[in-house]
């Protein structure tokens, strides 16, 4: 996972309420495991419509309760395979939140006002260590748990923070060791 610090570039509007996982990565994509290749798929349905542009930019600006709908992990998959780095919206699913954030894809709440602000200005930069977002001489602060913001930072999904214990694995398993035949297996 690649550590965040700042995100800074262009910012693409998705002016709707209640976007759910269904409808971010259709369940005909999920055949597959690899966190690749789905950003093709990304608003299938959507991106059919004649007047549907939703520009790869590292930013993404939402309407409220962003992420609801099923526990996906192909949604963050997605959005981040197709570019985006950042999502900003008044509200996200809970768990859709947790996904984000254990795939390196930072979702930031901000209110409604904020959000059309960056949506107008076009750009924006997010500052995860300063807790701020900056745009056209603006910013909002957000707010992000300490322990999801460090492991964001030092870009550690939970694979790199199993072995941030090593030492304490390797010594609980030789305190375990018994003598005798083993009975748990070859």
């Amino acid at each position: 996972m690649q550590p965040i610090e700042t995100i800074t570039g262009k910012v693409s509007v998705l002016n709707r309420d209640d976007i759910d996982t269904d409808q971010i990565i259709p369940k005909q994509f999920l055949k597959r495991v690899e966190r690749t290749g789905f950003g093709q798929y990304l608003f299938h349905d959507w991106a059919k419509q004649p007047d549907w542009d939703l520009p790869a930019n590292p930013i993404l600006v939402a309407g409220r309760n962003f992420g609801c709908g099923s526990s996906r992990e192909h949604a963050p998959w997605a959005l981040e395979d197709y570019g985006f780095r950042a999502i900003i919206a008044p509200s996200f699913a809970d768990i859709f939140r947790s996904n984000c954030t254990k795939n390196g894809l930072l979702p930031i709440e901000l209110d409604a006002d904020a959000c059309a602000g960056i949506g107008e200005a076009g750009e924006a930069q997010v500052d995860l260590a300063a807790q701020e977002v900056r745009w056209s001489g603006t910013s909002a602060h957000f707010e992000i748990d300490p322990e999801v913001k460090r492991r964001l930072l030092e870009g550690l999904d939970d694979i790199a923070l199993t072995f941030e214990q090593e030492d304490e694995i390797s010594a609980y398993e030789r305190d375990r060791e018994r003598s005798g035949p083993v009975t748990s297996g070859l």
